[in-house]
């Protein structure tokens, strides 16, 4: 059975690299694909969701956008594991730091990803998934941030369905259990590579920390993104 093209990614299996990086903003793949990628073409534009496969250093590689959160990550994902034989998904974005000792610009490497979504139901499994990166692709990853000279930490993190929480006490009671940082995307990305055996990633630049307050203003953020971008992109020649 073909099950491609899908009302989400208008493509056939060849377009698309082994690797894909995955930003979850449309921009951010553009920008990934016309200053990285040599040759990029645009494979996949559905509701805007941008698409490219070109080359870094040789090597094929592709980007696409995720959009926000674990039902649009979760989406793109599965049919980039399961339709269009991808073997690997590389999460570069954004997450608030909960660790008071980690400083913007850092890069958090998602070890695990802890999650309030009800995303592992689907599974009916008898007990709790731990959500997990793929060890092959944690280890180069950093290997690259230390060959880079990057500042960064590796460990759990959280993945939330809610930006703005009811709970006051939300992001302090994650914090006590030594979640790094927060973002929305990482823990669908992981279960979804877990059931279809295939490898994920999310490499995160701290765009903001929580408990101190600390922020990038969108210049910064641009180029301390750029960082995380070469980072990801050494990580994935080398799969």
């Amino acid at each position: 059975m073909i099950n491609y093209p899908t009302p989400h990614i208008n493509a056939k299996p060849e377009d698309f690299a082994k690797t894909v990086l995955m930003p979850g903003d449309p921009l951010r793949a553009k920008f990934i694909a016309e200053n990285f990628l040599e040759n990029a073409k645009l494979v996949n534009n559905v509701r805007a969701i941008a698409g490219y496969t070109g080359t870094y250093k040789g090597k094929e590689v592709s980007v696409m956008a995720s959009g926000m959160g674990m039902p649009s990550i979760g989406i793109y994902s599965y049919e980039l594991f399961n339709f269009f034989g991808v073997d690997n998904i590389i999460r570069v974005g954004s997450a608030g730091a909960l660790d008071e000792k980690i400083n913007v610009r850092d890069i958090v490497l998602g070890m695990g990803a802890s999650t309030n979504s009800e995303y592992q139901k689907q599974f009916n499994l008898p007990g709790h998934f731990s959500a997990t990166a793929s060890y092959p692709l944690l280890k180069i990853c950093a290997e690259e941030c230390e060959k880079k000279g990057s500042v960064f930490h590796v460990g759990n993190i959280l993945s939330s369905d809610t930006f703005y929480n009811a709970d006051e006490k939300f992001n302090d009671k994650w914090a006590e259990m030594g979640i790094l940082a927060i973002e929305m995307e990482a823990a669908a990305l992981y279960m979804n590579a877990a059931k279809a055996k295939k490898n994920a990633l999310a490499i995160c630049t701290i765009s903001d920390n929580i408990i101190t307050g600390e922020a990038l203003d969108a210049e910064s953020r641009q180029n301390s993104f750029t960082e995380m971008m070469e980072i990801a992109l050494g990580t994935a020649i080398r799969l």
